[in-house]
């Protein structure tokens, strides 16, 4: 039961990364961001590397036990 928490708060964080990633790609202004574009690239990036650290970490729980 333990290491199914860290795999869906992963799984969210990877959704929700992902998503805020290809709405600011999409953007037609893309090329020339602004600073509230850069602001959001970089939450979706964190959210993006949290999401995989966790799902990482519980795929190597899930292997130990």
């Amino acid at each position: 039961m333990k290491a199914r928490k860290p795999f869906v708060s992963g799984a969210i964080a990877l959704m929700i990364g992902f998503l805020e990633f290809t709405n600011i790609a999409r953007n037609p202004r893309f090329e020339a961001m602004r600073t509230v574009d850069v602001v959001g690239l970089l939450g979706s990036g964190a959210c993006f590397g949290v999401g995989l650290a966790a799902l990482i970490a519980a795929a190597k729980s899930r292997r130990a036990e």
